[in-house]
This record gives structure tokens, C-alpha cells and sequence, in this order.
């Protein structure tokens, strides 16, 4: 797992990455899908780890604007939060890091990520990138490159973690490390990259200038 290695920063995406809300999110969703008439079991795969806008954009729906389609979206989501919680060890594993030296990188809109991390019990990072401080969403790698600048660190020293084809996609692109939380994966997701489950098994130690190394925990079976 990284042997060797230290990173200047983590990078972490939100939504199946510390925390699991795909129950509430595909129930709002569905419901808009369904709206749109649109075959819901086979868009909803579609939502995850990309922004609401570009979602709805790529479908060229006629007669739907997306930014208000966006907006209504964000509302019914803000207002479900029922089932939200966090993915295992997260917590714990984020309060453990130094402040200055991780942050959040998400799709969702600042306002959304709020909420979702207080029901989840999921510290507030002293950095966020959010689905509004970039043009061009995951896939695209902007999100993560303006992490790591506002960290004050190179992208190539920072280790994201990702759940989503899209997010893994846009560290890639970006030049970092990955590491892959399977926690919500029904079905193994190929990848090149190390996986973990979720943070229980792992450990950091930081170095005298603060750079991380991630390793199995000491008292892990």
C-alpha cells in the first residue's frame, strides 16, 4: 500500500468516499427521472461522482435548463438526509490528519456537502473544493489541481481517494496518486489502483514536515 511513499496532502471526494448517501440521493433523483420520463434504473448509475449540471446536461433534454433542473435538484437533496451516514473509520481517519494538510473535493455543491458531512458526523475540512469552484466538473481534473494549489502543495505529491469512475478519472488526469473506497461498490470496480474498504484498516504516521504515510493499521487482524 504505498509502500515507501509519503504524500504532502490528501484528497478526499465526498459521496461514497467518507460518507454513503446513494439512498437518499437516488431517491430524489429517481423521482426527477421519472419526471422526465426517463428509464430510472438504467440513468441513475449515471449520477454518481459528476455535478448535477453536467448530469442533466448531457441528457439534451428539450425544453429542460439545466441550471434551474440543478437548482430544483439541490433543494430536494438539502431536504433528504434521512439514511446519510459515514463510511467506516472515516471520521476518525480525517480527525487524525493534520488540517492543513487534506481537504474535500466534490460534485456537490458547497451547501449540500454541509449538510450531508453534519448528518454523516463527518468533520469540516479547513478546505473545500465544491462543485461550484470550477468550470468544468469530474472528470475533468480542475477540482483536485485547485485543491492542491490552495493546500500549497503538487498535485503529483497528493494521494486522492475516490470512489467514482468519473473522480478517478479526474485525479488521473490531475497527476495524483489513488486510492479507490469500495465501501459502496455492489460489484467490484476495475482499477489499476490499491482499494480499501474503508479507513478501519489503516493508519497514517506523519514525518517531522508533515508529509503522510498511509499504512495497515498496527492492531488490524
Amino acid at each position: 500500500m504505498f509502500a515507501g511513499r509519503k504524500f504532502a496532502a490528501f484528497l478526499f471526494d465526498m459521496d461514497g468516499t467518507v460518507i454513503n448517501s446513494i439512498a437518499a440521493a437516488e431517491r430524489v433523483w429517481a423521482e426527477w427521472a421519472h419526471r422526465q420520463g426517463l428509464d430510472v434504473a438504467a440513468f441513475l448509475p449515471t449520477i454518481h461522482g459528476v455535478r448535477a449540471i453536467e448530469t442533466i446536461g448531457r441528457l439534451a433534454l428539450p425544453g429542460v435548463d439545466a441550471a434551474h433542473e440543478a437548482y430544483v435538484l439541490l433543494q430536494a437533496e438539502a431536504a433528504d438526509l434521512d439514511g446519510i451516514l459515514p463510511i467506516a473509520g472515516a471520521a476518525a481517519f480525517l480527525a487524525s490528519l493534520p488540517p492543513e494538510r487534506w481537504a474535500i473535493v466534490t460534485s456537490a455543491p458547497r451547501s449540500l456537502a454541509l449538510l450531508r458531512m453534519e448528518a454523516a458526523g463527518i468533520p469540516v475540512p479547513a478546505l473545500m473544493v465544491a462543485g461550484e469552484d470550477v468550470s468544468h466538473g469530474k472528470p475533468a481534473p480542475d477540482c483536485f489541481l485547485l485543491a492542491a494549489k490552495q493546500l500549497g502543495v503538487d498535485i503529483g505529491d497528493c494521494l486522492v481517494f475516490e470512489d467514482a469512475p468519473a473522480g478517478i478519472a479526474a485525479a488521473e488526469a490531475a497527476g495524483a496518486s489513488v486510492m479507490v473506497i469500495s465501501a459502496t461498490h455492489q460489484h467490484p470496480l476495475p482499477t489499476q489502483h490499491a482499494a480499501i474498504d474503508g479507513y478501519e484498516g489503516v493508519d497514517t504516521t506523519i514525518d517531522e514536515n508533515g508529509w503522510i504515510a498511509l499504512e495497515p493499521q498496527r492492531n488490524a487482524a
